[in-house]
């Protein structure tokens, strides 16, 4: 497989080709651990989790690293505030982005590198750029990044080094668009950090947010590496600022790929607390709609398109997932017992051509999908007509398995049957060996109510969650 990727560095859609042949090395930003993470957090972690997925699916072996920002402006304000040490309060939003990831059915990370482990790192890398003649600690007690010393700085924002103001020091972790100036390295101590600090050369104090990714990903991936991401938002100043870090460090290119996913907005709006159209996955999760669901519209717009999450969607998605899982079931009745063959008929091979052209196209999910749906159209329709070879509905199914190993959400989760349904699927069998069909319909009808389908087939009744 050839894949191309649209590079943001470059603007352009490029093969690509790992710095070590058979290998990628891959950063995503990870969150901030102030709060529970939100849809629009995920709509990037979604993104990101298909590139890893379709890595390994090319046959890369795979060194994956995403961050877990636990120190800067938003986690120490926050702690403060509820009275609560940093690490004590971080590491329940930490727990909490686990079990996340877990419902969204995306694949760990090779390593989650915490910014509070990694101090050491920073402190040897603001060292190695006050030997570049970069760093500068400003009377304020900041240790600075002069943005006017690294010629290149705003190359993958593309910015306009004309209209840069000289002199202009930001200390916030964040920052607008239009803000641009010397960045904070190394933050000097102040009330308003309370216990959180550490001894440096320059004195107490506590690491920028840009800091830790440079130091962070040169740590796990080697001083160049192949491919960084995040959501477009990340672009400028955070990613902007890793590259000047690095690159001003070690002389070197410091990754060979961005790729930024666009903005999510929830029906046609930003999202926002104040419209009232903010969502955590918990709260999605909460209202009924399964993680499967919420994945499946996640990734069903390409990832540099703006993704519009509507409710309208949650209920489209569920419906593509039950005919799916239909089909699926179907092929199941006609070659579950059956070995896929080595060569898979045209019919399933020419889908399986499809989705992989679509995968090494930039991520092109939705022509992804339209490949896995084409399958299963031409699939009901050979069943329809008796036209169904068991050795071909072991090929759909194998190749059902083999799209999902990218997609994470073609294949149903099994679910464990809770003892009253099975209970109650005893009864019904006894009610319909005794031809009492009332009573049969009745306890169908109190499983469904359960959350399970019953399917009476051949080999006797088949139990489905819903």
């Amino acid at each position: 497989m050839q894949l191309k990727f649209y590079n943001s560095l470059t603007r352009r859609v490029e093969p690509f080709e790992p710095i070590e042949s058979g290998k990628a090395g891959l950063y995503t930003c990870g969150p901030t651990v102030y709060n529970f993470a939100h849809i629009g957090n995920f709509r990037a972690y979604a993104f990101e989790d298909i590139l890893h997925r379709t890595l390994e699916y090319a046959g890369l072996k795979l060194v994956h690293v995403m961050n877990l920002t636990d120190v800067d402006d938003k986690t120490i304000r926050d702690s403060r505030a509820c009275g609560a040490e940093l690490r004590q309060y971080t590491q329940r939003f930490k727990d909490a982005f686990f079990e996340d990831l877990a419902t969204l059915s995306i694949k760990p990370a090779t390593v989650y590198p915490a910014a509070t482990d990694h101090i050491p790192e920073m402190i040897a890398l603001i060292e190695r750029l006050f030997a570049a003649g970069v760093a500068y600690k400003a009377p304020d007690g900041c240790v600075y990044f002069s943005v006017s010393k690294f010629p290149e700085y705003g190359k993958l924002a593309h910015l306009d080094r004309s209209g840069m103001r000289s002199g202009v020091r930001i200390s916030n972790d964040e920052y607008a668009k239009d803000d641009v100036g010397d960045f904070a390295l190394w933050k000097a101590w102040d009330e308003n950090d309370g216990a959180v600090k550490w001894d440096s050369p320059w004195g107490p104090g506590r690491p920028g947010w840009h800091i830790e990714c440079s130091a962070m990903s040169m740590k796990y991936l080697g001083e160049s590496f192949d491919l960084h991401t995040g959501g477009i938002d990340n672009l400028f100043p955070h990613h902007e600022n890793e590259i000047a870090q690095a690159e001003a460090a070690t002389g070197k290119r410091f990754v060979s790929t961005w790729m930024h996913c666009a903005h999510l907005r929830v029906n046609g709006e930003k999202m926002s607390k104040s419209l009232g159209n903010f969502y955590t996955l918990r709260d999605l999760t909460a209202m009924g709609w399964s993680g499967r669901e919420i994945r499946y519209v996640l990734i069903a717009a390409h990832y540099r398109q703006p993704l519009n999450f509507a409710f309208d969607a949650l209920s489209a998605a569920r419906t593509a997932l039950s005919r799916i899982d239909e089909f699926t079931a179907r092929m199941k009745e006609i070659g579950g017992g059956f070995a896929a063959p080595e060569c898979a008929p045209d019919w399933v091979k020419r889908h399986v051509d499809a989705f992989d052209a679509a995968l090494c196209d930039d991520l092109n999910t939705p022509l992804a999908l339209a490949a896995v749906f084409s399958l299963v159209n031409d699939g009901n329709r050979l069943a329809e007509g008796g036209e169904m070879a068991a050795s071909g509905a072991a090929a759909a199914l194998a190749a059902i398995s083999r799209m999902d190993a990218v997609l994470g959400v073609l294949e149903k989760p099994a679910a464990a049957i809770p003892p009253e349904v099975l209970a109650l699927l005893d009864e019904r069998t006894k009610a319909r060996a005794a031809k009492d069909w009332a009573a049969s319909d009745r306890l169908r009808d109190e499983i469904a109510a359960l959350g399970w389908v019953v399917k009476d087939t051949r080999d006797g009744p088949r139990l489905t969650a819903r």
